[in-house]
Order: C-alpha cells, then sequence, then structure tokens
C-alpha cells in the first residue's frame, strides 16, 4: 500500500516530503525576515544582497530564489531560528533592514 501512495506522489509531480521532484521551478509561500550583520555565510560566501538563510531541509543550499520586492537570492546559509517557511534576508543596512521588518511572501524556487 506504501509503494502505491508514494507511487500516486511521485507521478502527481511531487515527493513524499511534499517537495516537487522535477526540476520545474515552484513557488512556496514563507516568513521573510530581515538582518544585517556581518560575516560568512554556511556554504562560506560573504553576506552580500542576495544572500538568503534557508531550512536546508526545505530548500537545498546553493539554490537559486526570487524574493518578490527584494530580487533575486541564492539559499546560501542556515540560522537556528530557520525552521520552516521561514528565510532570513541580508540588507546592507539596519535601517534596510529595519525597513523590511518581517513579511509574507510566496518566493519562486527554481532547482
Amino acid at each position: 500500500m506504501l509503494v502505491a501512495v508514494l507511487g500516486a506522489v511521485a507521478a502527481s509531480g511531487g515527493s513524499a516530503l511534499g517537495q516537487p521532484t522535477s526540476h520545474a521551478p515552484y513557488r512556496l509561500k514563507v516568513d521573510a525576515v530581515a538582518y544585517h550583520l556581518p560575516g560568512n555565510t554556511a556554504l562560506g560566501v560573504r553576506v552580500r544582497r542576495g544572500v538568503v538563510a534557508v531550512d536546508p531541509t526545505l530548500i537545498p543550499l546553493g539554490t537559486r530564489l526570487h524574493v518578490p520586492g527584494y530580487g533575486r537570492g541564492l539559499a546560501a546559509d542556515v540560522g537556528y531560528a530557520i525552521k520552516g517557511r521561514i528565510i532570513d534576508l541580508w540588507f546592507p543596512t539596519t535601517a534596510a533592514a529595519r525597513k523590511w521588518g518581517r513579511r509574507t511572501v510566496t518566493i519562486t524556487v527554481y532547482r
């Protein structure tokens, strides 16, 4: 029975974990939280505009993203508070980060 269920999920374009199995872009509703801190990411990249911290069980590191109102992004970091459908967006100043704050957005994930 489990094989039939997993087969049906795969045939419908998704995985047993709810993530698409194809390489087509997909949309995901997340809470996007702004931050401004210096340093390097989990991938060893210096933080800069476009660097996004993600939960790697939901969005694999190295994945390209588009965030409405922010632009292109690269899933290049993780954070202890980043669990599930939450992402962190890097901003060049504290003022810019405060202006963004926390928003619910629908991102496009490119695989």
